[in-house]
């Protein structure tokens, strides 16, 4: 499998359909293969076809947040109607980009969400998982927890231990054995 690299940009003519078939990056328009877009051009030889003419980005995209898509995020601040975060990874994927993100009151868990008081679920610098429910406006993205598998993965007390989860609801200081109220994810 042999590959050969040049830069190229998007509509730069690339080669001939007869010759190339289309592959990631590229497209056909009137019998010729076109870049879609900005990158290096890769020719990939296979056995009994045609090569393939490929354009791979020289960067990798930044992950976005998309609607149902489970991120891991940081809570900034609180007050008693959401939980600002910072998200920091979707998926698998670390974020180069910041994204801001909403938690709200009613969308912390899925049952009695008139008892939810914010202060009780998150605190500033807690690590949460959670899914983007909406887009949200033009500065956060809304954000769920109303599921078991989301909620606080990693906290740190008041007395600047870790925290670890005993309950749903609970999380226990290492060091101070003190218990402090977060909602908990179920460990995955």
């Amino acid at each position: 499998m042999a590959s050969i690299a040049n830069a190229v940009v998007p509509g730069q003519r690339l080669g001939h359909v007869q010759e190339y078939s289309a592959g990631p990056g590229t497209y056909s328009h009137q019998d010729f293969l076109y870049a879609s877009v900005v990158g290096i051009k890769k020719i990939i030889e296979s056995q009994g076809e045609l090569p393939t003419l490929t354009v791979q980005r020289e960067n990798s995209q930044s992950a976005m947040p998309e609607i149902d898509a489970i991120v891991t995020c940081k809570v900034v601040r609180v007050n008693p109607r959401f939980a600002a975060v910072n998200i920091m990874v979707v998926g698998e994927t670390p974020c180069k980009d910041d994204f801001q993100g909403i938690i709200r009151v009613q969308d912390v868990r899925a049952t009695e969400k008139d008892k939810v008081k914010i202060y009780n679920s998150f605190r500033p610098g807690d690590i949460v998982r959670a899914q983007v429910i909406s887009l949200g406006d033009a500065r956060s993205y809304y954000l769920s927890t109303a599921s078991n598998e989301l909620g606080v993965i990693f906290g740190t007390s008041v007395a600047g231990g870790s925290l670890i989860p005993i309950s749903w609801q609970e999380m226990q200081c290492t060091k101070t054995k003190a218990i402090e109220l977060r909602k908990c994810a179920k460990p995955m």
